[in-house]
């Protein structure tokens, strides 16, 4: 089947089209809860047979931060634990990606020491942000960043690019989607700037474009990657015209000659998926996530609606869920309560379908 065959991802040889999505854990630890611990480094280990790991969303400056227990990739002690995690997979002949991160204004002044978290502009997401002590409270109004500003976040886009290559991943995924910083500057309902960085749709583009540069100053362009979600509204999110913004979007990032597109699967307003939209928008690798099971990722492979599959949950319960494919075997159910926090249980405790039968053998 195509989901098991290899693909050249630039000088990446994958073993397979089945990709693990970036997927929050909040099992990070030690300083201000953000740096990676012994145990993500058994949980992505133990997924190393995938095409390719796309790391949980991680912050590039401790301003981006917006839920409790998230890794950062800015400081000395960050770096180092991701680096023992990057060995480990690659000991295990894996493939992983840093997926870098900055929320804006889907955060709390709980993480900034009583701060404002920042946005384009100073508008509110309607709905509640987990706070550090994982309480629940609305959303405060964030700050609007100032043209200089923006720009010192661009810097800090590549400080994390930076942080990635010295923590030795393969790559780095540039996180543009669910309503976070960069896709607050692309669409229309949270951008209300009138600098340069606002108004026009090539002026909403203008950030993703400077953090893209940015990080094309540290990486060969054919180990970056970009994750969008066109249409999407998680995290209070609109565009007047998602067909033109993010159709227009593709044909940017096109320009780049990136590793990927990944795009998060919506229905846009017209009826057609947005995997759909950027396939004929974007001139390069695509990777679609969302929803997809063994039979509908091989379908959308056959169809050449795509050219990689991501998967999130089955790749969560199921952490040999290429072998498990392979095979057309029954897969692990996930235990929804423990996807956010909390220990080795419905973390590290999936077992492989090897395992499965040793202890149904055993029972």
């Amino acid at each position: 089947m195509k989901l098991l065959s290899s693909y050249d991802l630039g000088p990446l040889a994958l073993p397979n089209r089945v990709i693990m999505a970036p997927m929050t854990r909040n099992r990070a630890a030690g300083d201000s809860g953000t740096v990676p611990t012994d145990m993500m480094a058994t949980y992505y280990t133990q997924r190393a047979s995938a095409g390719l790991i796309i790391t949980e969303a991680t912050q590039v400056t401790p301003r981006g931060q917006g839920y409790p227990n998230t890794p950062g990739i800015h400081s000395e002690a960050q770096i180092a634990a991701w680096r023992r995690i990057t060995d480990a997979v690659h000991e295990a002949d894996g493939r992983i990606f840093s997926q870098l991160w900055h929320v804006g204004r889907i955060s709390h002044p709980s993480y900034h020491d009583g701060a404002k978290p920042v946005a384009p502009s100073a508008i509110a997401a309607d709905g509640e942000a987990m706070t550090a002590s994982f309480e629940m409270e609305p959303f405060p109004t964030p700050h609007a960043l100032s043209t200089d500003e923006v720009r010192e976040v661009v810097q800090q886009y590549r400080h994390g690019a930076v942080s990635a290559k010295e923590a030795g991943f393969d790559g780095v995924e540039i996180h543009a989607a669910n309503g976070y910083l960069i896709d607050q500057f692309i669409q229309s309902g949270t951008n209300k700037r009138t600098d340069i960085y606002g108004g026009a749709l090539e002026d909403r583009l203008r950030f993703l474009r400077e953090v893209t540069e940015a990080v094309l100053q540290v990486w060969d362009a054919d180990r970056v990657g970009v994750r969008l979600s066109p249409g999407g509204t998680f995290n209070d999110m609109h565009d007047d015209d998602p067909i033109q913004t993010f159709g227009r979007t593709g044909e940017v990032l096109s320009e780049y000659d990136l590793a990927y597109l990944h795009t998060v699967e919506t229905e846009l307003p017209t009826g057609e998926t947005a995997s759909a939209l950027m396939r004929d928008a974007y001139d390069g690798t695509h990777i679609i996530c969302g929803g997809y099971e063994r039979d509908s990722g091989e379908e959308a492979l056959q169809a050449n609606r795509t050219d990689l599959v991501a998967y999130a949950r089955l790749f969560l319960a199921n952490p040999d869920l290429p072998e498990r494919f392979a095979q057309d075997a029954p897969l692990n159910e996930w235990d929804e309560s423990t996807f956010y926090g909390g220990d080795a249980e419905g973390y590290i405790d999936y077992p492989t379908l090897e395992e499965a039968e040793e202890q149904k053998a055993a029972a």
